[in-house]
């Protein structure tokens, strides 16, 4: 091919807070299929089960056998919740899912990166390491995190970047939730990882009643793919999807 041909573009679809459960109704099995059809990547931003049990992880590995393109994901809080994350990790990487945080993954000139972030706060309201061990360990979570995705997007060279997150960077995806809670749905510390970065899009989910688009400080475009969110806004087509 010629190198003076356009670059093909790469379609990136989104969705997160899937939620799956044990008895589940096979729901996302035409999704996952019509999904393939209309995207080169999938990118699972948290919240993948319930409870976080092993048996949810082979459900929506089930499911996502529909799927004919790759899947990347981060767990959620929800993947935390019975101490089983890794048995859950295991189940999806034998499922032949990416798990963004243990790795990166390049599609043709695109490059993810993701974790699962944490809360914290933002802008000159970030929680700070001061007081009781109990915040300082809270805020020692989210720094982790932040530089677990700094230093992921640090061995990335390709021309486009993709973050894949669980909990938000900007407060500006936030609007509709009730703002009490703001600090435990994200923190600026992880936006503070993306923009020293030439990153292209952001994908978050956990924000069930927020608001679609933000962005960074630097001006990096943020969607919250929240299912409940993207069911809202189109019900035919319940998630993100970029044409990079």
């Amino acid at each position: 091919m010629s190198t003076d041909e356009p670059r093909k573009p790469v379609r990136v679809a989104a969705i997160g807070d899937l939620h799956v459960h044990d008895n589940h109704d096979s729901q996302f099995r035409s999704l996952f299929a019509d999904i393939s059809q209309k995207a080169d990547v999938l990118a699972l931003c948290g919240d993948l089960t319930t409870l976080g049990l092993p048996s949810q992880a082979e459900a929506l590995a089930q499911e996502l056998s529909a799927c004919t393109i790759p899947v990347l994901a981060v767990l959620g809080n929800h993947d935390h919740e019975s101490n089983q994350a890794e048995a859950v990790k295991k189940i999806l990487k034998d499922a032949k899912v990416h798990l963004l945080g243990d790795e990166t993954y390049i599609f043709r000139d695109v490059g993810f990166a993701g974790v699962k972030g944490f809360g914290g706060g933002f802008g000159r309201y970030m929680l700070t390491s001061f007081g009781e061990e109990g915040i300082k360990r809270f805020v020692a979570e989210t720094i982790q995190e932040s530089l677990k995705l700094e230093n992921s997007l640090r061995t990335l060279t390709t021309e486009r970047t993709v973050v894949v997150l669980h909990y938000s960077p900007v407060i500006g995806t936030l609007h509709g939730e009730p703002f009490e809670i703001y600090p435990f749905l994200g923190s600026s510390r992880l936006a503070e990882a993306i923009d020293p970065f030439d990153v292209s899009a952001v994908f978050h989910g956990h924000a069930h009643h927020g608001t679609y688009e933000g962005r960074t400080n630097k001006g990096v475009p943020v969607y919250n793919a929240c299912l409940e969110l993207m069911r809202a806004r189109d019900p035919n087509e319940p998630y993100v999807l970029l044409e990079m």
